[in-house]
């Protein structure tokens, strides 16, 4: 079986966040774009991927259509055991074009394509060529958009919990809206705090030790810059807090690097960022062996959420998933990924990835 065609496709997907603001720089951001990889193959079955591209999507239609598809094209489709070398040869033959960002947002997009593709070929669940799968449902925490004022992020947390979540992460800098969630959510609920690399190290201690009451389970990237692991790490001894980061980290050498800085408590690969599942797996392993939690960044909803979803069901503890707290315009999967009312999202359980996406739903938000 041969690669026929690697195709991105740049979907546009409005979403209303209610009181919340997802911002890049000066601009609102009021829809999703995903750029999904579809890679065929010349005996018809296809496997999708999905490439970390938030406010960079035509940035990241480019470099798959144009550096990725000229790699993989009339290659022999690896199976399980030759997608890790399948992929290091990509990587050696685009390093010079960078290790990190877009070069490998969609070098993780092609990979996803391809496990999605080796599973589908086995006709058995990504997770089952993975091991063993523990959990058919994933409990989901509700990833708020950043919001400010304390008395909203109170509100916000308390529909959430009435909707089912059973844990939150807050996306704020100052200290005030922590302390409101933890008393609208009350005790034993866990509660994270992305600050999205902010602030100086003393900074960035004094705000975890004023948070301490509060008791989140970690400050996600507090300082600026996100690879200034020394400081992450005065941070993680100082505040008193555990210290979660990575999902802006590409490969398993940058969370090397992490670990041995003793920069983090919770390590966040991004499938769709970190060089897809197989560096994904090599990040978990790692993590397992150092003893550091897990914690994946997938704020997303195109095939790199199945992706996490089965990497998931794999671990026996109670690892959430990530679901960005908003109200989709449609979605790629016929809500078949929205958190039920336990608070959980099903593992799909079909070939592959597990389910297909909606033709219509992908034509309708189509960016040309």
């Amino acid at each position: 079986m041969k690669i026929s065609d690697v195709r991105a496709h740049h979907i546009r997907i409005p979403h209303d966040a209610g009181v919340a603001s997802f911002r890049q720089g000066a601009s609102s951001i009021a829809a999703l774009d995903i750029v999904l990889v579809e890679v065929t193959t010349d005996t018809g079955l296809t496997g999708w991927g999905d490439a970390f591209s938030y406010v960079c999507p035509r940035t990241t239609l480019s470099a798959i259509n144009e550096v990725i598809a000229p790699q993989a094209r009339g290659q022999e489709v690896p199976d399980v055991a030759g997608i890790p070398a399948f992929m290091e040869q990509i990587q050696r033959n685009l390093h010079l074009f960078g290790r990190y960002g877009i070069t490998m947002f969609a070098i993780s997009g092609l990979d996803i394509a391809l496990w999605d593709l080796a599973a589908r070929a086995e006709g058995k669940p990504l997770h089952a060529l993975l091991g063993t799968p523990k959990r058919e449902r994933i409990p989901a925490y509700a990833s708020l958009l950043r919001i400010g004022a304390p008395d909203l992020v109170a509100g916000e947390c308390s529909t959430a919990m009435g909707q089912g979540y059973r844990a939150i992460k807050l996306h704020e800098t100052t200290t005030a809206p922590v302390h409101a969630a933890r008393q609208a959510i009350g005790d034993g609920i866990p509660l994270m705090v992305d600050l999205n690399c902010p602030l100086d190290g003393a900074t960035a201690i004094a705000f975890a030790q004023a948070c301490r009451e509060a008791k989140p389970l970690f400050l996600e990237e507090p300082v600026w810059p996100p690879e200034d692991f020394a400081t992450l790490a005065r941070v993680r001894k100082e505040g008193g807090l555990g210290v979660a980061a990575g999902e802006n980290a590409c490969t398993v050498h940058q969370f090397r690097q992490m670990m041995d800085a003793s920069a983090v408590s919770h390590a966040q690969p991004s499938v769709t960022k970190v060089g897809g599942i197989t560096e994904y797996l090599k990040v978990v392993a790692l993590a397992d062996e150092r003893g550091v939690r897990l914690a994946p960044h997938s704020p997303y909803f195109g095939p790199g959420l199945l992706a996490t979803l089965h990497l998931l069901s794999l671990r026996d503890d109670s690892t959430f998933v990530e679901v960005f707290y908003m109200k989709r315009a449609a979605c790629l999967w016929r809500g078949r990924i929205d958190v039920d009312a336990g608070g959980n999202v099903a593992v799909p359980d079909g070939p592959g990835l597990g389910l297909e996406p909606d033709r219509d739903v992908m034509e309708r938000y189509r960016v040309a």
